[in-house]
This record gives structure tokens, C-alpha cells and sequence, in this order.
């Protein structure tokens, strides 16, 4: 294994008790939106379910050299219609079978192609480096998204989160 595939990995190991540890949060805190347009916990952790399946969709599609499409989360993700412990359930259900799928990556295996619809020709490699960071950035815009439920709250600690305050108003710039 590669230490970009062991590093890939270790993150995605980690994503669903984190998706559980969020999912015992009071519901109502998870369906909220941070602000209009974006999107909840609840929502963020359906994508990722969503999106489980497509990944590993695309590491068999590059090790295969076919062509693969992208995905557009606004037309192609399904209703919510569980709750966090649902989805964080069925993320469980499915991680194992795609780390499984990682484990049998070689170094050679990250070197070879497959064209994507939208992007063109793209590596093992990127689409591994894509995958930990999409992982990572929906926990992150999760805990942000859960955040302003406090951040308003916090009197003359507000300006301390102001990288993550949507209702702060922003420099102009």
C-alpha cells in the first residue's frame, strides 16, 4: 500500500464515528441550515452517503480505463428522509466495503487514467486526493453549519469566529 492510499485511508477510517458522534446531537440543531442556500448537518452527511457509491464507482471505472461521469448534487442527491443516525448507519454499512477497495490499491494503480465527463483525463492519484479532502470538507461544513447555532450567542467572543460566522458582516473588498 502507498502511503498516499494509507493516508487516504486513515481519513476516510475516521469519517464515520465522526458522522455518529454528530449524529447524536439534538436533531434540531442538524437540520438546520447555516444560512440560506446552505446546507445542514443532516444534509452533508446525506451527500456523503450519497456519494459513498459513486466513489468507489470511480476507482473500478480508472482501474478499468473507462469513462465516468460527474455527479451534480443538486439534480442527482436523494431526499432526506432519515435521520443523522440513519445515514450515519448506512455510511457504516458501506465504508468498509470502499476501504477494502483502497487496501488492494498498488503504487502502479495510482498512475493510471480514466477520463471524466466534465474534467477530462484524471489519475488514481487526484481522484484519491479528492476523495480525503470531499470527506473532510463536509465534516468541516457540517461543525460550521452547527457552530451558528452558538456563534450569535457568544456576546464578545462572536468577533473570535468571525472566519465562520455567517451572519458577520464581511470587509469590503
Amino acid at each position: 500500500m502507498s502511503d498516499l492510499v494509507a493516508a487516504v485511508v486513515s481519513v476516510l477510517a475516521t469519517s464515520v464515528a465522526r458522522w455518529s458522534a454528530l449524529a447524536r446531537i439534538e436533531p434540531e440543531l442538524l437540520v438546520r441550515a447555516p444560512a440560506p442556500g446552505e446546507w445542514s448537518v443532516v444534509q452533508c452527511l446525506s451527500h456523503v452517503v450519497d456519494t459513498e457509491p459513486l466513489f468507489q464507482g470511480r476507482v473500478r471505472a480508472i482501474l478499468d480505463g473507462r469513462e465516468f461521469p460527474g455527479f451534480d448534487p443538486d439534480r442527482e442527491s436523494s431526499e432526506i428522509d432519515r435521520p443523522a443516525a440513519k445515514l450515519a448507519e448506512q455510511l457504516g454499512q458501506m465504508r468498509p466495503d470502499s476501504l477494502g477497495e483502497l487496501g488492494r490499491l498498488t503504487d502502479a494503480d495510482l498512475d493510471r487514467t480514466a477520463r471524466h465527463r466534465e474534467l477530462g483525463m484524471v489519475t488514481m492519484r487526484e481522484l484519491l486526493n479528492e476523495w480525503a479532502a470531499h470527506d473532510t470538507m463536509h465534516v468541516v461544513q457540517a461543525e460550521r453549519a452547527l457552530m451558528q447555532a452558538f456563534v450569535p450567542g457568544s456576546g464578545p467572543w462572536r468577533p473570535y469566529f468571525a472566519d465562520h460566522d455567517v451572519e458577520a458582516p464581511k470587509p469590503a473588498g
